[in-house]
C-alpha cells in the first residue's frame, strides 16, 4: 500500500505546489518554500490519521518513512519506525486534523477573493492522500474511519460556494448544515496488472469459491479482448453482479479487486470503487430520490458502484422511493452500460425479492456470486493476520480460547464473520494494554504477546 500513498502525496505536491508559488510571487514575497510547505500539509495528514487510532504500527511507520524521507523539510532520513515512535513524532499528530491546516486556509481565502476553486482542488487530493493513508495495513479501524470523516466533513463545510451553492449541498438538505451521505468512494489501487490483482484476491483468507468465480469472470473477459483483436465475433453479456451472502464475509474488499481487475482489462476506465446503501441512494421527497441516484452513478462512472443492502430499496409498496431509486438506476445502468459496472449485495433471499422488483433488473443482473460464512479456522487466520500487522502474538491458550469463542457464536444472519474476528482482536488487545500497565515496566514480549486473559469470556452479543 506503500505505492499508493507515495503516488496520492506526488500528486498533492504537483498539483498544489505551483500554486502556492504563485500566490507568494503575487504577494510580493518568495515562493522558493513552496514546495517544503505543501510536502508538510501532505505529512501532517497523512500522520494524523495513522496516529487517530493511538496505535502506530510497523507497517505504518515504514510507510511514511518510504513517502517521506526523501523530503529534506522533514528530516526523517535514516529514521527507523522505533526511531519514528521514540522521537514522538506523531504524538500530536492526530490533534492537527481538528483544525484546517494554514494551507488549505491560505487556498480558502484566495478563492474568495478571487472566485477561483484551488480550496477543492486541495480537497479532492487531500482525500486521495487520506484514503491511502487509512489503506496502508489492511484493516481500517472505526478510530481511523471517524477521524477521516469528521476532517472531511470539516473541509467540505469551510469550501468556498461554488455556482451560489453550498459545496456538496442537496436541495433536499437544505438548512441541516450538513452534506448528505452519498457514497462513499475508495479512489482505487495506483494502477495494477492483472496478474497482480489475482494474486491479491488469492491470498485474501477463505472464500474459495468467490476466487473461482471471479477468475472465471476475469478468463472470459481475457477471450472477449482476444476474439475482438482477432476479428472474431464477441456475444455482448452484462458485466454487473450479484453478491449475496452475511456482513463481514469480504464483498467490500472482491469489489474492489474486481474494480481493479475491470481497470486491467479495460471494461472501465478508472477502477475506482463508489459504495453506498438505500440511505445515500433514497430521499424524502417525490423527485429528489432520481436526481440523489443520479450523483451517486455520476460519482461511479467509469467504475465500480457497489449498492450494500440493495434489497431494502425493494421493501414497501410501490409508493416508496426505494422503487423510484431502482426504476432510476435500470434507466442509468443502460445509459451508461460502457463504463459502468454495477454490483448489489445483501443477504440471499430478500436478493430474489430485489430481482423481482423491476422487469429490467434480472437481466442485467446474470451472474450471483455467493460469500459463505467463514469457519472457525478461517476467522482464527484472519486474527492471526491482524495479530502481524499490528504486532501482537496469541498464545496457546489464547487461540484455544478464542476458537472455543467463535465455535461458540450462532452462524445465522447476525454472525459477523471477520468483523467478529476483528471485534475480538480489538478487544483482545484493549484488554492487555491494561494488563501490562498494572504490571508497570512490561517487557517487549509482554507488549506483543496476548494471553487468554486477555480474551473476553464470551463475545459481545453471544453471551456463553
Amino acid at each position: 500500500m506503500t505505492a499508493r500513498l507515495r503516488g496520492a502525496v506526488d500528486a498533492f505536491v504537483t498539483a498544489l505546489a505551483p500554486v502556492v508559488r504563485d500566490l507568494a510571487e503575487r504577494a510580493g514575497t518568495s515562493g522558493d518554500t513552496a514546495e517544503d510547505d505543501v510536502v508538510l500539509d501532505a505529512f501532517q495528514l497523512a500522520a494524523g490519521l495513522v496516529a487517530a487510532d493511538g496505535i502506530v504500527t510497523d507497517g505504518e511507520a515504514r510507510a511514511l518513512l518510504d513517502t517521506f524521507a526523501g523530503r529534506p523539510v522533514l528530516s526523517l532520513a535514516g529514521l527507523t519506525p522505533a526511531d519514528l515512535r521514540r522521537q514522538g513524532l506523531l504524538d500530536t499528530a492526530a490533534q492537527r486534523l481538528e483544525v484546517p491546516s494554514t494551507l488549505f486556509s491560505l487556498l480558502r481565502d484566495a478563492d474568495l477573493r478571487a472566485g477561483n476553486d484551488a480550496a477543492r482542488r486541495y480537497y479532492d487530493l487531500a482525500m486521495d492522500v487520506a484514503h491511502a493513508t487509512v489503506s496502508i495495513d489492511g484493516y481500517t479501524g472505526a478510530l481511523e474511519l471517524a477521524a477521516l470523516e469528521d476532517h472531511r466533513r470539516m473541509l467540505l463545510e469551510l469550501l468556498p460556494p461554488t455556482r451560489g451553492e453550498s459545496p456538496g449541498a442537496d436541495p433536499s438538505d437544505a438548512g441541516s448544515g450538513q452534506p448528505p451521505a452519498l457514497g462513499t468512494v475508495d479512489p482505487g489501487e495506483p494502477e495494477r496488472g492483472l496478474d497482480e490483482l489475482l494474486a491479491e484476491l488469492d491470498g485474501l483468507v477463505g472464500l474459495a469459491a468467490v476466487k473461482a468465480e471471479v477468475r472465471t469472470v476475469a478468463d472470459l473477459l481475457q477471450v472477449e479482448r482476444l476474439r475482438r483483436a482477432r476479428g472474431l465475433p464477441v456475444a455482448v453479456q452484462s458485466r454487473h453482479l450479484v453478491f449475496t451472502g452475511n456482513p463481514g464475509t469480504g464483498k467490500t474488499t472482491v469489489a474492489r479487486l474486481l474494480a481493479g481487475i475491470y481497470r486491467a482489462l479495460g471494461v472501465v476506465e478508472r477502477g475506482h470503487l463508489v459504495e453506498t446503501d438505500r440511505a445515500g441512494l433514497v430521499a424524502g421527497y417525490v423527485g429528489q430520490t432520481a436526481q440523489r441516484v443520479t450523483e451517486v452513478v455520476g460519482e461511479a462512472d467509469g467504475g465500480v458502484l457497489l449498492i450494500d443492502e440493495a434489497h431494502a430499496l425493494a421493501r414497501g409498496d410501490q409508493r416508496d422511493f426505494g422503487h423510484e431509486a431502482i426504476d432510476t438506476l435500470v434507466k442509468l445502468m443502460e445509459d451508461r452500460r460502457d463504463r459502468l459496472v454495477v454490483v448489489v449485495a445483501g443477504y440471499t433471499e430478500e436478493m430474489v425479492v430485489f430481482l423481482d422488483a423491476n422487469p429490467g433488473l434480472r437481466s442485467r443482473f446474470p451472474k450471483t456470486i455467493h460469500f459463505p460464512d467463514y469457519t472457525t479456522g478461517e476467522l482464527l487466520a484472519i486474527i492471526d493476520a491482524l495479530g502481524e500487522r499490528h504486532h501482537y502474538r496469541l498464545s496457546r491458550g489464547a487461540r484455544e480460547k478464542a476458537r472455543r469463542l467463535l465455535d461458540g457464536a450462532p452462524r445465522g444472519r447476525g454472525f459477523g464473520n471477520a468483523r467478529l474476528a476483528r471485534n475480538l482482536f480489538e478487544q483482545a488487545v484493549a484488554r492487555q494494554a491494561s494488563r501490562v500497565i498494572a504490571r508497570g515496566e512490561p517487557t517487549d514480549a509482554e507488549l506483543v504477546a496476548l494471553t487468554a486473559r486477555d480474551l473476553p469470556d464470551e463475545l459481545p452479543g453471544h453471551p456463553g
